[in-house]
């Protein structure tokens, strides 16, 4: 079994895969994005496994791409922004070198806009967003070690305040 040396979780737009693939980068470890994998696996979109599916049905294959890739990925992991919510997933990622990548809600509406491919934000995306964080922000923050603000920073700054708060250097 082999642990993750980084585990990123966040809100969307927090910039979970661009700040992930950067760290597997300076880091010289592979990056990987459990979203990636269900997108992958399902070769479909997850606004349409939404539509088509359901949340719940979303729900259960995040939980279980998200057991897979904490046992066996050694590098740079991205989890999706609701797998938090998932009791069990929690409890795998308890003292696990976990970042929370925060941000405020103007700064997420700017980087997701009115995105359509973003179901839990179709609608009233400030709104849907301060309802997302009120119900997530404590989970996010439970199981994180370190919390890197990425509000008003560049990616390559907050990749930086990462390996700093985690003690890492680059390669």
């Amino acid at each position: 079994m082999s642990v993750p040396l980084i585990v990123l979780v966040g809100p969307m737009g927090s910039g979970k895969s661009t700040v992930g693939g950067l760290l597997a980068e300076r880091l010289g470890v592979p990056y990987r994005d459990t979203d990636a994998d269900i997108v992958a696996a399902q070769r479909r979109e997850i606004s349409d496994i939404f539509v088509d599916a359901g949340e719940p049905y979303f729900r259960e294959l995040e939980r279980q791409a998200v057991r897979a890739a904490l046992a066996e990925h050694p590098g740079v992991l991205a989890l999706g922004g609701g797998a938090i919510l998932d009791d069990s997933t929690r409890e795998l990622l308890a003292g696990l070198p976990v970042v929370y990548l925060s941000l405020d809600v103007e700064e997420a509406v700017r980087r997701v806009g009115l995105n359509q491919a973003r179901p839990l934000l179709a609608v009233n995306p400030r709104r849907q967003w301060r309802e997302l964080m009120d119900a997530r922000r404590h989970l996010y923050t439970e199981v994180a070690r370190v919390v890197v603000a990425t509000d008003d920073r560049t990616p390559e700054e907050v990749a930086q305040a990462v390996l700093d708060a985690l003690e890492l250097k680059d390669v």
